[in-house]
């Protein structure tokens, strides 16, 4: 077996919480357990959110962490052309359509869809599955939008991805800490139709998540993804495109997630949270390590 490598890939858009100490942590556990390698991506596609003084701040917080980080310390930034070609690759395969409904043209249709009783089907997310153009737009309108300079995005019709693969797909689900790390894993079968037809780029964004992660972690050489179980359902789409672009399939592990008081996951605006917040507040290593069950 190839050494394993691990990675944490946080976006400096916010100062890292308690969920982001959890998901260092094990990923740097794991690599030492499984004596491997843990590197670190900057998640900045976002040049407007993410700062270069909220990079600094993160990356001071995962030294006080104690986090061994190894180099090389990939952005996402530095990356545009990499998911422009795979984007190429997956239109070349006839998968990629331009959609033009806006977020609020989508949200009007499911409510009108829903007035009465019906139910429109969501992702698991939550988010309403993708309608498509011809259930909103007339033919004329449709062709007035790709004419003109509206805004759209690049989805993947995942029917037709299905189709092309052809195989039934599964992912390798592993333990994600403690002994656990090294049992046997759990074949997954890929669910990836309850996410319609996913977002992969936007007239104004060069990709979205479902699509750089897959082209990142394999441009890292990463072998063990290893991230909150919020993401797992998310690795259907992520097995799709790895299946799509030839790239190649990762070991996955998703961990527990740490709650808020609401009973939420944890989010970047929760500053009482934060690591900073808790460092200024004087909480120690032990006791952040009590507080996220480690």
């Amino acid at each position: 077996m190839s050494e394993p490598v691990f990675r944490f890939a946080p976006s400096p858009n916010g100062h890292l919480h308690l969920g982001h100490a959890l998901s260092a942590l094990l990923n740097a556990r794991a690599a030492v357990a499984l004596q491997g390698r843990f590197l670190v991506r900057v998640e900045d596609i976002d040049q407007t959110r993410c700062t270069p003084d909220l990079e600094r701040d993160m990356f001071e917080d995962l030294e006080w962490l104690g986090v061994p980080l190894d180099e090389p310390v990939l952005r996402q930034s530095e990356a545009f052309p990499l998911y422009r070609n795979a984007l190429e690759r997956l239109q070349d395969l006839g998968v990629v359509y331009p959609a033009y409904l806006t977020r609020a043209e989508i949200k009007r249709f499911v409510a009108d869809y829903e007035k009465d009783g019906a139910v429109w089907p969501r992702d698991p997310d939550g988010a309403p599955i993708y309608p498509g153009d011809d259930a909103v737009l007339s033919p004329k309108e449709q062709q007035d939008r790709a004419q003109s300079d509206a805004a759209f995005a690049l989805r993947l019709n995942m029917k037709a991805a299905l189709a092309r693969i052809e195989t039934p797909l599964t992912w390798q689900e592993y333990g994600a800490e403690g002994p656990a790390l090294f049992h046997a894993p759990k074949p997954v079968p890929v669910d990836a139709l309850a996410w319609g037809d996913v977002v992969l780029a936007r007239k104004d964004t060069p990709t979205s998540y479902h699509l750089s992660v897959v082209v990142d972690d394999a441009r890292q050489g990463i072998t063990d993804v290893l991230r909150g179980q919020d993401l797992y359902a998310a690795t259907s789409v992520h097995r799709v495109l790895q299946s799509l672009l030839g790239l190649p399939e990762p070991r996955y592990r998703h961990h527990r997630l740490i709650l808020g008081e609401d009973g939420r996951k944890l989010s970047k605006s929760n500053q009482d949270t934060s690591l900073r917040s808790l460092r200024e507040a004087g909480i120690s290593h032990a006791d952040l390590r009590r507080r996220i069950g480690l």
